[in-house]
């Protein structure tokens, strides 16, 4: 019900995700992850998580308005903590999460420039496939902002369970990431961090896609050089690694095409040790054949992957075709289903409101 740091491929659950550390002429930089544990869902299943999740015995903790219930969990940047408005009554639920930024972090300018971009985009954008941000302290310390407490389960957890999805249930996924994508660029944003660690699934199959703290406007310009701080390299598109005018919103549909290659296969396409050869590969090679690796895949679902993981961002479909073929693909493949229910998210929940 969680979402970790180190995001792994299910076939590299010994190697965690690599941050740019050292690449060529690239400084050192570091990558700073979302909370280690949120939780993100309906509002019927947000109600009954916090129904069930009481307090300890140890007093709670105050924050502004807010009582802090129970810390949920920690990252490098920020805790989180599921908490209550002040006053309310212990039988209420705490519906809400808080996230603080660390102590160590409330006098560096990157940790709240980073939740004051969280806090624009997710007042600014709205859609069911974004998490929303409901208020902000980002006056004086300690800085911290407040969502909705929603239940649901990390990609790259499932993914680490299962090894790969069915097949309408990925496209399904992966729809739904790709409309709250088209919100944020319909809204002048792009996200930065696309990767089955910032995507929530919860148990009825409903997908948001979270930790708005990388995302970028579209008019900025600059390569990750100019930036402190980076997302996961294993999911970044090539513009974004080599190009010194940085990405755009075909940036996110590349990397949400490794996220769907995972999503498929159980592997993400390309893989490395060393940080400069990964690069290089999503610059230079050519993922996988899918149709290999999945032989009852459908031939234009894998010609739709590959032109998601094109090197050019140019032949990238656009957001609103990759959602209609999405939809198109979740229906095709419908019969592909399985029949055993692998964490809660079965095929059979498609086509249920999301």
């Amino acid at each position: 019900m969680f979402f970790d740091i180190a995001t792994r491929s299910a076939a590299q659950l010994s190697r965690p995700e690599k941050p740019i550390q050292s690449l060529g002429s690239f400084p050192r930089s570091i990558c700073l992850s979302a909370p280690a544990r949120m939780s993100v869902s309906s509002n019927s299943q947000r109600a009954s998580a916090a129904r069930n999740a009481r307090p300890s015995n140890r007093p709670q903790t105050r924050l502004g308005t807010w009582d802090l219930v129970r810390l949920v969990g920690e990252g490098q940047l920020t805790s989180v903590y599921q908490a209550r408005p002040m006053g309310n009554s212990i039988d209420q639920p705490a519906s809400y999460a808080v996230k603080v930024l660390r102590p160590e972090w409330q006098d560096d300018s990157r940790g709240l420039a980073t939740l004051a971009r969280a806090t624009l985009v997710g007042r600014k954008v709205s859609s069911p496939h974004l998490v929303p941000i409901l208020a902000a302290q980002l006056v004086e310390p300690p800085y911290y902002v407040t969502m909705p407490f929603l239940e649901g389960t990390p990609l790259n957890e499932k993914l680490r369970a299962q090894g790969q999805l069915d097949l309408p249930v990925a496209f399904w996924i992966a729809r739904q990431v790709a409309q709250g994508l088209e919100a944020l660029h319909q809204g002048g944003w792009m996200h930065c961090d696309v990767k089955p660690g910032n995507i929530l699934v919860s148990s009825r199959g409903h997908a948001t896609l979270i930790d708005l703290g990388f995302a970028r406007p579209l008019e900025e310009k600059g390569s990750i050089a100019d930036r402190p701080v980076l997302g996961t390299i294993q999911y970044l598109a090539p513009e974004m690694l080599y190009s010194a005018l940085g990405g755009d919103i075909r940036s996110d549909v590349y990397s949400l095409g490794v996220t769907l290659f995972e999503m498929l296969t159980g592997r993400v396409p390309f893989d490395a040790e060393d940080i400069a050869e990964l690069a290089n590969q999503h610059r230079q090679e050519l993922p996988g054949d899918l149709r290999s690796l999945v032989p009852h895949l459908p031939t234009r679902a894998a010609r739709l992957a590959r032109q998601m993981l094109a090197k050019e961002p140019l032949r990238r479909p656009s957001l609103a075709d990759l959602v209609n073929r999405l939809a198109a693909l979740e229906i095709e493949t419908f019969a592909e289903r399985g029949t055993v229910d692998r964490g809660g998210l079965t095929a059979a929940a498609v086509g249920r409101d999301s």
